[in-house]
Order: C-alpha cells, then sequence, then structure tokens
C-alpha cells in the first residue's frame, strides 16, 4: 500500500514537472526534405514519439500471440513435431519395458527419426526388433544409431553384444566384445559380459586368461570371484584331463601343462586337486594321481580328496593303504575315510580288515556306495543273503533321490 502512494506521488510530481515546463515555453520543431516539411511545438512531437512507440509495442505483441496460436493451431509447427516425439517416446518406452515389442518398435522409430538425441530410442527399438526375431531390422538401427551418435560406440556395441547372446550367436558376440575389450580394457561391464559369455561357451581357458582382469578391476564381488576361479580352473583341468585324439602321451603332457598355468593359491583347492588327479587316472597316469592327492590331504584333509585316494591304484597298494590309516587317528568315525580304507583293503586282498572298514563306514553314514562295496565283498566270501540284503539297501538308497513315478 505504502508503495502505491509513493508511486502515485511520484507521478503526480513528474505530471505537475511536466505542465510546468509546457507553461513556461512550447518549443518548436521543423524537419524538411526535400518536398516534405513537417513543424510543430516540441511537446507535440515528443507526444507524436511516444504514440509510435506504443503502436510498435502493440504491433509486436499482436504478431507474437498470432505466432502462439499458429504454433498450437499448425499440425505442423516445431511445437507440434517436438510433442509427437514426446509423446512417441514416451509411449515406446513404456511398451518396451511391458513387452510389446511391435507397438515399441513403431513408436521408438518414430521417435528416433525426429529426436535430435535418438540414441535410447534407436537401442531400444533395436531390442524389439530383435525380440520380434528381425535380426537384420535390429542390426540396421544399430548402424542408424552409429551413424547419428558415433561418439556412443561403447553403448550401442555393448547392445549388439547382448542382442547377439540373446540371439545365440556366440561367435559374433564374442568378436564384438573382442573389440570392445580392446578399446575399453577397464570397462567392468564389457569384462562382466566376457565372463559371462565364456561360462556359456564353456571356454574355461578364455575364461581363466580374463580372471586376473576381473580381480584387478573388482568386477565381481570377491565372494563371487573366489567361486567363479575354483569353477573355472576345475573346469579347465577336467577339460584338459579328458581322452583327445592324440596319443596317451601328447594327452597327458597337454594335461601337465595346464596345470603348470594353475596360480598356486589354486593348486590347493580341492576341486582343482580331484580335477587333476582324475585327469591322470584316466590317461594312465594312476601312481602320479596318487601321488598328488597323498600330498593335498598331507597338506589339507579333505573328504572329496579322501575319496578319490581310495580309488586310484599307487605304485605300492600296502603304503598308500598305510597311508590312510594314519589319517584314522584323527578321524576315526569319518565314514568317507573308512570307506576308502575298506576299497584299500580289498586292493590289498585283506578280506576281514576291509569287511570291517566298510562295516564301520556303514555305522556312521548309510551310503550307496558302501553297501555296494560291502554286497560285494560279501557275495565273494559267499554271505549270499547278507550280500542281497546290503545291494538291496544300496539300491534303496539311490531310490530317495530318484523322480516320482506316475
Amino acid at each position: 500500500m505504502r508503495r502505491l502512494v509513493l508511486v502515485f506521488i511520484l507521478l503526480l510530481a513528474i505530471a505537475g514537472l511536466l505542465g510546468w515546463a509546457i507553461s513556461q515555453s512550447a518549443g518548436y520543431v521543423l524537419i524538411t526534405y526535400d518536398r516534405f516539411r513537417y513543424e510543430s511545438s516540441f511537446w507535440v512531437f515528443l507526444a507524436l514519439i511516444g504514440c509510435l512507440w506504443l503502436l510498435a509495442l502493440a504491433v509486436h505483441w499482436v504478431l507474437g500471440l498470432l505466432h502462439v496460436s499458429g504454433a498450437l493451431i499448425n499440425p505442423w509447427s516445431r511445437r507440434h513435431r517436438e510433442r509427437r516425439v514426446e509423446k512417441a517416446s514416451r509411449r515406446g518406452l513404456r511398451e518396451l519395458a511391458e513387452g510389446q515389442w511391435g507397438p515399441a518398435l513403431g513408436h521408438l522409430q518414430l521417435a528416433a527419426a525426429r529426436d535430435r538425441q535418438p540414441l535410447v530410442h534407436y537401442l531400444g527399438a533395436a531390442r524389439a526388433a530383435n525380440e520380434l526375431g528381425e535380426y537384420a531390422q535390429s542390426d540396421e538401427l544399430l548402424q542408424k544409431a552409429r551413424e547419428r551418435e558415433p561418439e556412443a560406440a561403447l553403448a550401442i556395441g555393448l547392445t549388439q553384444a547382448q542382442l547377439q547372446i540373446a540371439r545365440g550367436q556366440y561367435v559374433e558376440a564374442r568378436a564384438s566384445l573382442s573389440a570392445l575389450q580392446s578399446d575399453h580394457p577397464r570397462h567392468p561391464y564389457v569384462l562382466t559380459l566376457l565372463q559371462q559369455l565364456y561360462v556359456q561357451l564353456e571356454d574355461w581357458a578364455a575364461l581363466c586368461r580374463l580372471l586376473p582382469e576381473l580381480r584387478k578391476h573388482r568386477v565381481l564381488p570377491p565372494a563371487r570371484l573366489s567361486e567363479l576361479e575354483v569353477l573355472a580352473w576345475t573346469a579347465a583341468v577336467e577339460q584338459a584331463g579328458q581322452p583327445s585324439e592324440l596319443t596317451a602321451e601328447a594327452s597327458l603332457e597337454a594335461l601337465n601343462q595346464r596345470w603348470q598355468t594353475v596360480p598356486s593359491a589354486q593348486r590347493g583347492e580341492p576341486l582343482v586337486v580331484r580335477a587333476y588327479a582324475d585327469g591322470l587316472a584316466r590317461l594312465g597316469a594312476q601312481a602320479k594321481a596318487e601321488e598328488v592327492l597323498y600330498a593335498a590331504i598331507k597338506r589339507q584333509y579333505d573328504d572329496r580328496l579322501v575319496e578319490r585316494y581310495g580309488r586310484v591304484q599307487g605304485s605300492d597298494p600296502a603304503r598308500q593303504l598305510a597311508n590312510a590309516e594314519g589319517w584314522l587317528k584323527d578321524h576315526p568315525q569319518n565314514a568317507v575315510l573308512l570307506l576308502a580304507l575298506g576299497r584299500l583293503s580289498l586292493r590289498n586282498a585283506l578280506w576281514g580288515k576291509a569287511r570291517d572298514y566298510l562295516e564301520a563306514s556303514l555305522r556312521f553314514d548309510h551310503r550307496p556306495e558302501t553297501c555296494a562295496e560291502l554286497a560285494r565283498l560279501l557275495a565273494q566270501l559267499g554271505d549270499t543273503e547278507n550280500s542281497n540284503r546290503l545291494f538291496q539297501q544300496g539300491v534303496g538308497l539311490l531310490d530317495r533321490n530318484l523322480p516320482a513315478t506316475l
């Protein structure tokens, strides 16, 4: 309120000052040019200029109003185009999230063609086309994205690799990811996709070569990475220990070479050691397998290795039995160790000791393989009735894990 009073007083003062100036002198203005002649008082001239200025403001306002109205009415105006692009983008992204691939493809293509930043729309449209099985169109959309936004090559390449994996085009996906890795060797998602692809392909050797990069750049949580390392090296060693078209000597040499590439931290992992020992036994190096298992068990007792130790045939069965009996002091009630001792006693033709060990193993844990071993021994000793009973027990234990029948 006080401000309005001050403005009113100021206007009165200006009007009074202007009236006083006019009363003092009317002034005179003369403008001539060729035959044109204008003359008036100074104050009339000022009033004319003021009117022209107000008229210019009015014309400018009317033209601006007409422009806005035309933009709202004209369907081809820039404002309408922007609204159509925004609407197509919003609908297309929602349909993409809902799995409506056909409508999403149409709307996202429309938005991509008219948006100044079309990357998200092209990538979404490529995914929708891929889900529809239109692989050529999907690749074409990705190529258009490269042409429109070449600086987004990484995002486009990652999308292409994901779509190739989804199609089952693993060779192409591997080539795409290898190219991305050469350009972006530290990018976490590139490394993650490579790791997933190698697992899918069961290319354990390639995965083992990638593991140091995964650990260096902390791509996976430590616990998950440790599990992956054990899985990869176990599978790689197991793969190398399979019989092949090579000679037995060449296959054994390939297995030993693979074992030499295993990091020292993984050579103590029971699963990796067991895979190596299984490969040695499979390729005819039973004595070497026994030595590997014995050394690993001495470092760290593990039931999985002990079970294999009872199966493998070393160069000296008596010494092998003595080695296993040395572990019995610290593990007197271990069913796996007692089963291994029973098998080793069988190999040494110690039928009574083998029966004692196998029966002791069954007392602590009813395992199908223990029942089978003891049943076979009893049949050999002529105890057919107990042998048949144990075979039935073993079959019953196996039957628990079989799927139900109708």
